[in-house]
């Protein structure tokens, strides 16, 4: 995760010529976003346009999100419970805080199935990257983790 600063919606409080510290800008331009040759969810390819932005020199780290969690008391989606209504028929044990944590498969796997590598795991946050049980020991200046766009959004604030 990166913070990001679109220069149109959320300007730096900084006069254009200044870089804000820690940040680099990222020039606006055009690219072709998509394919219509390989998965459909990818299709149709078209153009897109982005505005120039600013953009964090590096990921933000454990100890980055963390300072910001302290700060604000931020709650991130992995760890806020799950409302039964968003999720008809779901399973209750299943009705959790967590997030999908990745294990390294013993050899090829069918790629069609993502619960071959992903294991959804409750309790798996940005604080317990592998679940109940871990932490950030020794991870301070690790790129934080299980954080959703809209955490990243509200980092980025």
């Amino acid at each position: 995760m990166s913070r990001l600063i679109n220069e149109v919606t959320q300007k730096p409080q900084t006069r254009p010529e200044e870089t804000p510290p820690g940040m680099r800008r990222i020039p606006g331009g055009a690219f072709q976003m998509g394919s219509d040759q390989h998965y459909p969810e990818e299709r149709p390819a078209h153009r897109v346009v982005v505005d120039g932005f600013w953009m964090d020199a590096t990921t933000v780290t454990n100890a980055d999100f963390a300072a910001f969690v302290a700060a604000t008391g931020y709650v991130t989606v992995a760890e806020r419970p799950l409302d039964p209504a968003q999720y008809p028929g779901a399973q209750p044990e299943w009705l959790v805080p967590g997030a999908l944590v990745f294990h390294m498969t013993e050899g090829p796997v069918d790629t069609r199935d993502i619960s071959h590598w992903w294991r959804w795991t409750p309790g798996a946050q940005w604080r317990h990257p592998h679940g109940p049980g871990s932490d950030l020991t020794g991870l301070e200046t690790h790129p934080v983790v299980h954080v959703a766009f809209e955490d990243a959004a509200a980092y980025a604030r």
